[in-house]
């Protein structure tokens, strides 16, 4: 009889809870106050993200199932994800194959400088195409937008010859030489992403210094580059990934000698063979498959460190730039 009245009075709880004031806040829990804030409104948002996670990681996880497989996993079509054995070989002979303590030096010569050159040179731009008046400015803007549309394939003839010339060919002068005159890798883009951070900024400040008999290279460099560290930070992080991932341009001008690491990958077959493979040499030896996704893992893993560890400042640097508009 005892537990027939603890029932009947949990039940007459529930339905109290259920009724009225109960419901409502039920039904708050559940829907939200607004269209964002209920339970079924972040497990559909939960959900899409684990979908979009799950789409970006894939090629990244098969990168690394790929280069620790032995040759009978890679071989064996049930061996999906997961293989049976660790194969360090295949890291051992990317890392040979690419020569890569000199192929890495030589790609973060080619990625770092010319980023740095960037930051400087696109920001003054940016900055005079925002703040400054003089004549022709909306011209040099438009023909700043022109270089950022013509394609590089266009004019890579032209360029071969003139820095054959120059006699700078299998040299970093290529990408740093451009870089100092607002002419390198996607500088038009980086440009733009200054003169819009830079028109976000009061006037006041600038009116400030000018009263206080600041010179505009004083007023530049000593209050607007500093309050511009987000901007630089993205400028210099996406010039970094391009630089580094470069292989067009690369393969035009640094075919010897100066090798980066996107170039050696292209070629590592050529060196674990010791010549160009044939389709019968890949068929009878078919080991290449582990070591070039070795080769794309350690070509992949230095900017995803740089990336994971400066990620808080480029999302806020993303933000304030206005790149999300």
């Amino acid at each position: 009889m005892k537990a027939d009245a603890l029932v009947r009075e949990y039940s007459r709880q529930a339905r109290t809870l259920l009724s009225g004031r109960g419901a409502q806040r039920v039904k708050l829990l559940l829907m939200g106050q607004h269209t964002n804030d209920g339970l079924f409104a972040k497990l559909f948002i939960y959900f899409m993200l684990s979908i979009i996670a799950y789409l970006y990681l894939q090629p990244f996880l098969y990168m690394i199932s790929t280069m620790l497989k032995t040759l009978p996993d890679l071989l064996d079509p049930t061996v999906q994800w997961i293989p049976r054995s660790l194969e360090w070989s295949n890291l051992e002979r990317a890392l040979k194959g690419m020569h890569y303590s000199r192929s890495l030096l030589y790609t973060l010569t080619l990625a770092v400088i010319p980023s740095f050159i960037q930051v400087l040179i696109c920001s003054v731009t940016g900055y005079a195409l925002a703040r400054l008046p003089f004549p022709g400015k909306n011209l040099f803007f438009a023909l700043i937008l022109l270089t950022f549309l013509v394609p590089p394939q266009i004019i890579i003839i032209p360029l071969y010859v003139i820095y054959s010339k120059l006699g700078w060919l299998n040299t970093p002068l290529v990408f740093i030489v451009p870089a100092l005159f607002g002419q390198g890798l996607k500088s038009a883009l980086f440009i733009i992403i200054f003169r819009q951070f830079f028109q976000s900024l009061p006037k006041a400040l600038e009116e400030a210094a000018m009263i206080d008999g600041a010179t505009m290279f004083r007023l530049f460099f000593r209050i607007i580059l500093p309050l511009s560290i987000p901007a630089c930070l993205v400028v210099f992080l996406f010039s970094f990934v391009w630089h580094w991932n470069e292989s067009y341009l690369s393969s035009m001008f640094l075919s010897q000698d100066f090798t980066p690491l996107s170039i050696r990958l292209a070629n590592l077959e050529t060196e674990i063979f010791g010549r160009e493979p044939t389709m019968e040499m890949l068929a009878v030896n078919p080991i290449t498959e582990g070591t070039k996704m070795a080769g794309a893992f350690l070509i992949v893993f230095p900017p995803l460190l740089v990336y994971m560890i400066a990620q808080r400042w480029f999302v806020e640097g993303i933000e304030r730039t206005g790149l999300v508009d």
